[in-house]
Formats: structure tokens, C-alpha cells, sequence
């Protein structure tokens, strides 16, 4: 590809990050995985840790790769997961090592705290975050009492901290903010009266939150011993939540799509102008997040394939079928009507022995347990399929918006059985890819920081004409039954329930 512009972009997931090369021509990108590493959370005395020093350590060895890979590089941007943060004290110091979201401190109790002190209706008018105990809101009042709040001058997001050692230059990128649960719903601000009467610290908020395509510096010499010939490249901000970059590179036309950013976590929404801070999307538990060029991801978080993660990792710990491929074939082959449950028990939002777990919800459902790995997998993968329908039928009353297609972007695009588990759940096409979106999208934003792209619309057009999407159509196969069973047995369902909270 001659004259390519070159980039590289660090996406982080939960289990895994990779470094990965994108080369833009100004008409088609294309991207290359340079490097890979596991994200293995720390379990220390006070509770599971991010290894956020160790990660760094990776990311700069990426950086290497990727330069002695495609010579000398334009830009580097990085993005990852939402609502975990560091608290930092005037120098810039990292007090304490950041907490995974899937730590157990935040209790009903914590979220209470923060309802009596900002009621959960203000606060869904406010931030139009759905209340989810992983909150960056709810984290934060739970370690009130500490020395980093204490001493706290400023906050981090994951993405903000990774970039802020790489440059010196530190932050608040808008699309990882809005997943706090602590910026405004209709302008890209902290709500700090809000902060104030939630009585977390202040000073962490007092600067402003930067968009997407921001210059923030150069890669530090200090770390040129790892980074190689990418010290000195610029560091741009991109959608530096992950889930805001997979929707930048989702090939949408027109309105009456929704995006599924399927992978550790699922991320089913609509993109929208303006946010829904109405009592019905704050009842259906909705969540309102920025994006680019001030777009607004109206979505639900849903459990993910994280679920079906956690059973490969303990059947490989007890030598059964741990290859995704063996169980993809073994829930293909299984039984149709296998039992279902809802994906967001709470029971499931922690782990442990999540098969276990599973099964227990499944008979206390009364229907017996899944028979086996493949019954089990199948399980998961139609009771995800459930949820979708049930999110997208909320998704389209609180809007007003009929959808005709479902994007499936992400890791998820590449399980076949999933994607057509959801076009005959949902009774309607789904397009599957591309699967390495948020890559796609953190190089694009990149791109557009160099004036390379002019538009949100030019660069899906690129998107579109760059990857392979896979369409499934529904099959015809009976499905109502399947989802009228997941509603009696979960106790679900889409109407708003009668008396909910505005």
C-alpha cells in the first residue's frame, strides 16, 4: 500500500491486548495484529486489581513491534474498557493500583449511600447512566473513606492513565468519562454539583474532558530502552472507550439500525442525537454514552460472552472440552430447547464457578440443569439471543425507532451460532463484522487527528468498503416459544413495570 499513513492502536480487552498496525491509503485501511498479551487481574490482599504496570510494560513492547513491523509510525492512540480508573495525588503519583470492576466492594449498601445522598431518578436525569454496580460513580463512594480520596488531585480512566505514562500528558477523554456515571447527559462536562453532593472529592474534576482526535504528545524517551523506534511518536486520543470505537467503525446506513459490540461484555444499542433521560428508559435501566462527533450510544450493557469465557476456563482446568471450536460444535448439536436464564444475574457479574452458578439459576427456574458442556454453551448462547430481543424491543419503545438490522461488531461476529441464534431471536438480519472494530475505529479517529478524514460518515464509508460483513438471515425456525419461555422462566419483560421508578 503506497504512500499509507501508519498507525498504531492499543486495544484492550479484559482478557486480552493486543498492539495492532493500521495502514490508511486515504481510500481503503487494512490492520495487523503485531502483538498480543494476556490481561491477568491481580488478586491482592485488599480485593482483584488491575495489572495496569504490567500491561504498560506489554503495550511499550507492542509499540516496538509495530514500528519495526511498518517503520516509522504517525500516531498512537489506546482505548479499553469503561469505569475503571486511577486516583492520582499532585504529582501525578498513582495512589494505589486500579480495582477491577468485578471486585466485590461495591454492595447494595454502597449504591444506596449514593441514592440517599443524589436520589437514583436526579442522578438517571442527570449523568442518563444505567445503574450498574461496576459503576466509576458507585467504585468511588465505596473507597470514600481511604487515603486516595483523600489525597486524590486527579482521575484517570484506564485509557486516560496508559496514555498520560506514555506522553506526561494527562486527559479526561469524553467517550471513557461519559462511562463514569459522573458527566453530564446532554453537554461533555463533569456534573460537579452533583460530585460535590455525592461526597467525593472535587479537585480529581476541576479540568475539563477533551474530545476524540486530540493531541496529547510524544512517547517519552524514558521508555525508549522497550519502545524502540516508537519513542518519540505522537499520542492522540481517540473514542477511547472501546465500545464508542466499535460503534465508529460499525458500516451503519441509515436510522433504522442497531450495533451489537459483542465480545467480553455485550453492548446492544441505537446511535442517536440526543440523549433519553425519560422515565422509561431510565425504568428499562438504558445507558446514555457519548461518541464521536457528539453522538450518543442509547444501549443496555448485557453479560457477554465473558459468561461462556469463565465455564471454557474452569472445563479446561478439569481437562473437559475447553477449545471454542469443540464447544461451538457441541452447542450446534445440542438439544433446541435447553434451558435458559437471564445473563445479568447479579450472582453472574462476579464470577467463581460460573457453570455452577448457571445450573443453580436454571433449576431454581425450575428446569433442571444443562446436560453437559454442550447443552450448557447452547444455554448461554439462546439466553443471550432472549436478552437481545428483550433489549431491542426496549430500545425501540423508548426511541420511537424501528430497527431492520442488527451490526454485530466485535469478537462475536466470528461465532457463527450466536449471530444466527440472534437473527432468528430478533426475527431479523443481522450483518456480522467487522470483527476487529474497535482497532478499525481507534485508526480511523487516529486518521481523522491528521485531517486524513473529513467525516463520522466518510469514515464508515471506508469501513464499508475496507471488510467482509457476513450476513445471517433468520432461518424461519419457530422462535416465540423460546422467547415467551425465557420471559416466564427470568420473569422478565418489555413493558415498563408498573409503579418503576421515573
Amino acid at each position: 500500500m503506497a504512500d499509507a499513513r501508519v498507525f498504531a492502536a492499543v486495544d484492550l480487552g479484559a482478557e486480552t491486548g493486543r498492539v495492532v498496525v493500521g495502514r490508511f491509503n486515504g481510500g481503503s485501511i487494512s490492520i495487523e495484529v503485531v502483538h498480543r498479551f494476556a490481561n491477568r487481574p491481580l488478586w491482592l490482599p485488599d480485593g482483584l486489581h488491575w495489572n495496569l504496570p504490567g500491561l504498560f510494560d506489554s503495550i511499550l513492547a507492542g509499540l516496538s513491534r509495530a514500528a519495526d513491523a511498518a517503520g516509522p509510525l504517525d500516531s498512537i492512540g489506546i482505548d479499553s474498557w469503561g469505569v475503571d480508573y486511577a486516583l492520582l495525588d499532585g504529582s501525578g503519583r498513582m495512589l494505589g493500583l486500579p480495582f477491577h470492576y468485578r471486585d466485590e466492594r461495591v454492595s447494595d449498601d454502597v449504591i444506596a449511600r449514593a441514592h440517599a445522598r443524589v436520589g437514583r431518578a436526579e442522578l438517571y436525569s442527570r449523568t442518563g447512566i444505567q445503574t450498574l454496580p461496576i459503576n466509576t460513580i458507585f467504585q468511588l463512594i465505596a473507597e470514600e473513606d481511604g487515603r486516595a480520596a483523600a489525597e486524590a488531585e486527579q482521575i484517570a480512566l484506564v485509557p486516560d492513565l496508559l496514555a498520560y505514562w506514555l506522553t506526561g500528558e494527562l486527559a479526561n477523554e469524553v467517550t471513557i468519562a461519559s462511562t463514569t456515571g459522573l458527566l453530564e447527559a446532554t453537554e461533555p462536562r463533569w456534573a460537579r454539583d452533583l460530585i460535590t453532593r455525592l461526597g467525593l472529592p472535587e479537585r480529581p474534576f476541576a479540568g475539563e474532558v477533551v474530545e476524540p482526535a486530540s493531541p496529547l504528545g510524544r512517547v517519552r524517551s524514558s521508555h525508549a530502552d522497550i519502545a524502540g523506534a516508537a519513542t518519540g511518536t505522537s499520542v492522540q486520543t481517540v473514542a477511547a472507550h472501546d465500545t464508542a470505537s466499535a460503534f465508529a467503525a460499525a458500516p451503519l446506513r441509515g436510522r433504522h439500525a442497531a450495533v451489537l459490540s459483542s465480545g467480553t461484555w455485550s453492548l446492544l444499542g441505537l446511535e442517536v442525537a440526543a440523549p433519553f433521560l425519560g422515565p422509561d428508559a431510565a425504568a428499562f435501566n438504558l445507558t446514555n454514552e457519548r461518541g464521536l462527533d457528539g453522538t450518543i450510544r442509547l444501549l443496555r450493557n448485557v453479560m457477554g460472552l465473558w459468561l461462556l469465557q469463565e465455564c471454557r476456563r474452569e472445563w479446561s482446568a478439569a481437562g473437559m472440552a475447553s477449545d471454542y471450536d469443540e464447544l461451538h460444535r457441541l452447542a450446534s448439536a445440542a438439544p433446541p430447547d435447553v434451558p435458559l436464564f437471564d445473563p445479568d444475574l447479579p450472582a453472574l457479574l462476579r464470577g467463581g464457578e460460573v457453570p455452577a452458578l448457571i445450573n443453580a439459576a436454571c433449576t431454581a427456574a425450575g428446569q433442571g440443569a444443562p446436560a453437559g458442556p454442550g447443552e450448557l454453551a447452547r444455554s448461554i448462547l439462546v439466553s443471550l439471543a432472549c436478552k437481545y430481543r428483550l433489549v431491542l424491543e426496549q430500545l425501540q419503545l423508548v426511541s420511537g425507532r424501528r430497527v431492520e438490522v442488527v451490526h454485530v461488531v466485535g469478537g462475536g461476529a466470528r461465532n457463527a451460532l450466536l449471530c444466527q441464534l440472534t437473527a432468528d431471536l430478533l426475527e431479523l438480519p443481522v450483518l456480522a463484522g467487522p470483527e476487529e472494530s474497535t482497532a478499525l475505529g481507534n485508526v480511523l479517529v487516529q486518521a481523522r487527528g491528521l485531517g486524513e478524514i473529513a467525516s463520522l460518515t466518510e469514515l464508515r464509508e471506508l469501513v464499508g468498503g475496507s471488510v467482509r460483513v457476513t450476513r445471517f438471515e433468520p432461518s424461519g425456525q419457530p422462535t416465540r416459544e423460546t422467547y415467551e419461555r425465557f420471559l416466564a422462566v427470568t420473569g422478565l419483560a418489555t413493558h415498563r413495570p408498573a409503579g418503576a421508578a421515573a
